[in-house]
């Protein structure tokens, strides 16, 4: 008996050593992107073109694609996003494709337990949702398919799709300003400061929303914090998006004046700037 245990570990042992890895031809690959608040990562391998003709052939038209290879793509959002209508809560998606010629659906999956398409085990009641999206043809060749963001904004990104010249775009959205509304609410109640209320009127004027809370926001900043240049030119920038220039000059010239005490030659050309442009507007 222990020579035959010796003997089938040894099979064994040797079975083991003579496994060898190899490199994958699809690698795995993860990006990831910050919008706002939130963090999206995409877990996807990338097949490689290799002289092939891609869409409508090695992936087929009207079936459905696991967006890349090996095991099915996964898209994890930490907070709540919008795709199209569909308000969806935070959690980790299987992405699917339904390619076509002029036309793809995009599939949100709520089932990730699927190995690559899931085949006949798919079911598209377990789709949380789907969109249409047009594939568009680009110049750009990318040999080995690629999943990237661009277009970044606080709200918004896009997530882009691309294998050889075939690129698809997906929009992602989400609610950043009224999370940072409730957010400024919320730190005003609890401790303010004077950073704290020109944080505030920064973030709005930078938006381009609530322009007269961010000047009510500016003016306590100025009264806890005392005249900066910092202070005075987001004040300048407020007024003159409340169409009061001669109030906006006025402050850039506050601001234009602190810089210069500071060698802050930078702020000294921006508020010249505007000081000149919002001039001209006073003239019209």
């Amino acid at each position: 008996m222990r020579i035959l245990a010796g003997l089938l570990a040894l099979m064994f042992t040797s079975a083991s050593f003579a496994q060898l890895t190899h490199p994958k031809a699809s690698p795995a690959a993860t990006v990831s992107q910050e919008v706002g608040f939130t963090t999206i990562t995409v877990d996807y391998s990338r097949p490689a073109a290799r002289g092939r003709k891609i869409f409508g052939d090695l992936v087929p038209y009207g079936r459905i694609w696991r967006v890349g290879a090996n095991a099915s793509t996964k898209i994890t959002f930490d907070t709540y996003f919008n795709v199209g209508a569909n308000y969806m809560p935070p959690g980790t998606y299987a992405l699917y494709a339904f390619p076509n010629e002029k036309e793809w659906e995009i599939a949100f999956h709520e089932n990730i337990s699927h190995w690559g398409d899931g085949r006949k085990k798919y079911n598209a009641e377990e789709d949380a949702f789907r969109i249409k999206v047009k594939p568009e043809q680009v110049s750009t060749f990318q040999e080995n398919f690629l999943i990237s963001f661009d277009d970044l904004t606080h709200d918004s990104v896009n997530m882009i799709l691309h294998w050889a010249n075939t690129s698809v775009t997906i929009s992602l959205h989400f609610d950043t300003k009224g999370a940072m509304k409730e957010k400024i609410e919320e730190k005003l109640i609890t401790g303010a400061t004077a950073q704290t209320y020109y944080e505030a009127a920064r973030y709005y004027v930078e938006q381009n929303m609530e322009f007269d809370e961010a000047l009510i926001y500016l003016n306590k900043a100025i009264e806890l914090g005392g005249d900066t240049y910092y202070y005075h030119r987001v004040k300048s920038l407020a007024e003159a998006k409340l169409g009061d220039y001669k109030a906006a000059i006025r402050s850039a010239k506050k601001s234009l004046e602190l810089a210069q005490e500071q060698d802050k030659d930078e702020f000294v050309r921006m508020n010249q700037k505007n000081i000149d442009r919002w001039t001209s507007e006073l003239k019209k």
